[in-house]
């Protein structure tokens, strides 16, 4: 990454700043307001805590994030799939809050070509691990997009930059996104928290091919969590296709 890439996109977010934490100010403040389930407690503390935590980098001179945000790294080890052994591997490497925080971890990161197969970089919001059972996942999902090794370094950073900079429908669904390095491919996942919702997730999958601009024959596929755990597998026996 051209660092001066990073000081370009700081620049261009710090002058809409204002009007996107007033618009995010009102959206958090709707949402808790609307919320009538046994989690609108916790989701009111969770929207005062990230108000505090943005008024506090505003104060310092920085550029906060909607969300704070978690990178992962996996270094799994080939022919063992116990889940034991995954949970063990999964390494937190750094966190970030801020878009000045973003670009110093981003830029310290290996390119997905320089990276060992096989391996997996997961980027997700604080608070959610990379792992089907965790609370925010369990009932979830993820699409699955298969990419030529050539190409997927592009494709993930542009799929990193939509969650960091929140430019995703369904945001709120979003946990997080995995770039998955494997020997013959490269594969890259955006995990959400519902699978049951066909709307948001058929919704989603559109977003992210909008997003992305993916040429014509690419072939979005979804699975649900729950499927993962049966089958022991993150992208084999996919359920839908398109």
């Amino acid at each position: 990454m051209n660092p001066k890439t990073g000081e370009s996109e700081i620049a261009r977010v710090s002058q809409n700043l204002p009007e996107k934490l007033s618009e995010m100010d009102a959206s958090t403040e709707k949402r808790v307001e609307t919320d009538k389930n046994a989690n609108s407690s916790q989701s009111e503390y969770d929207s005062s805590e990230d108000r505090e935590r943005q008024s506090r980098e505003l104060k310092a001179g920085l550029h906060p994030l909607k969300n704070k945000f978690v990178f992962w790294y996996t270094r799994r080890t080939p022919g063992v799939r116990t889940q034991t052994s995954y949970e063990d591997n999964i390494k937190q490497i750094m966190d970030f809050s801020t878009v000045e925080g973003f670009w110093v971890c981003y830029c310290h990161l290996a390119r997905p070509s320089s990276l060992p197969s096989p391996t997996d970089l997961h980027l997700f919001k604080q608070g959610i691990r990379p792992l089907w059972e965790d609370s925010a996942n369990c009932n979830g999902g993820k699409w699955i997009i298969r990419f030529k090794k050539a190409v997927s370094g592009r494709f993930w950073e542009d799929l990193v930059l939509a969650l960091v900079g929140d430019q995703l429908d369904y945001s709120d669904n979003i946990c997080g996104v995995v770039l998955s390095i494997r020997f013959n491919e490269d594969i890259l996942s955006v995990w959400n928290r519902n699978a049951s919702d066909n709307q948001v997730v058929m919704a989603l999958r559109d977003n992210i091919k909008r997003h992305l601009k993916l040429p014509h024959g690419y072939v979005m596929e979804y699975k649900p969590h729950d499927a993962s755990l049966r089958d022991n597998s993150s992208y084999r026996n996919t359920w839908l296709r398109g």
